[in-house]
């Protein structure tokens, strides 16, 4: 795990899947981020990419080959990433294509994520580079977990998310194996809380796609700020737990699962990025901590 920290925040990263371990306060041991309890879910703050979500029967076809990649893509638990660099506030990590990459996913890129403190916040950046002579097509997305409680005498009750207007809200449902439906659920009617209880993940994920809010605050019942995701640069927003696990994902996300009567073709897939050769993909998101 790779440390750093300026006067306010303190972060932890681990070279494996470049992905946050631990968001604190400095001088403080109170840990916001989920700490991956196996038998809950052993997540932290998962990369995702090329695809965010799961595909039908795991498969796409590009330029009529078949391929096939695992939920969320090959960015977690990847032993191959490199820190590019470290300096007093800020880590660079990077992981190029491969011959393995090249079987699952027929495109040659590089994908570089930062991590970035500037005071009370956490800025994630993520860069795509084609190195291909065709285009690239490609999702990505974030994944944080964060304590919910953050105190042993509160519960998950005690606590809301809250975003930035009041607005009218559906999720869109998924199928037992995690392919969007094309019915949704009404989540906000002209409001802008959702109150956290056991039973809100009972059918997996809360999915908005293009949501016009672009900030999302965890709060406690007397209506303290705990922590704030700012995710300008995405269109979509999952928000998503176990249920009655003891934490709340807040996933920016571009891209999102298949669609229920999908084709499988990666170049028209819904939701899908286009990169031509030559060309660079910029995205970032920041979490705030109160």
């Amino acid at each position: 795990m790779y440390k750093i920290k300026n006067d306010q925040l303190s972060i932890g990263v681990r070279k494996t899947g470049a992905e946050l371990c631990s968001l604190k306060k400095t001088g403080s041991e109170l840990e916001y981020l989920w700490q991956g309890t196996p038998e809950i879910w052993g997540g932290q703050a998962p990369n995702l990419f090329p695809v965010v979500g799961g595909l039908k029967e795991d498969t796409y076809f590009f330029e009529g080959n078949k391929y096939s990649l695992p939920r969320h893509g090959f960015l977690r638990h990847n032993k191959n990433f490199r820190l590019k660099e470290q300096h007093e506030k800020q880590l660079v990590f990077e992981l190029s294509y491969s011959e393995e990459t090249l079987k699952v996913y027929p495109f040659k890129f590089t994908f570089e994520i930062s991590f970035t403190l500037k005071k009370n916040n956490v800025c994630v950046s993520h860069r795509v580079l084609n190195l291909d002579l065709k285009p690239l097509y490609f999702s990505l997305g974030g994944h944080p977990a964060f304590n919910v409680p953050l105190y042993e005498d509160e519960s998950l009750e005690d606590y809301f998310l809250e975003f930035d207007r009041d607005m009218d809200l559906h999720s869109y449902t998924l199928t037992q194996t995690g392919l969007i439906k094309e019915q949704t659920v009404e989540v906000l009617k002209n409001d802008k809380k959702i109150q956290l209880h056991k039973n809100l993940f009972d059918r997996d994920a809360l999915i908005f796609k293009d949501i016009p809010s672009k900030r999302i605050s965890l709060k406690n019942k007397s209506g303290k700020n705990i922590l704030t995701v700012e995710y300008e640069d995405f269109r979509h927003l999952g928000i998503w737990s176990k249920p009655a696990a003891p934490f709340v994902c807040l996933e920016p996300w571009l891209g999102y699962a298949d669609v229920e009567n999908t084709n499988q073709d990666l170049k028209t897939k819904e939701g899908i990025n286009e990169l031509m050769p030559s060309q660079e993909f910029k995205a970032s998101y920041s979490i705030q901590i109160e």
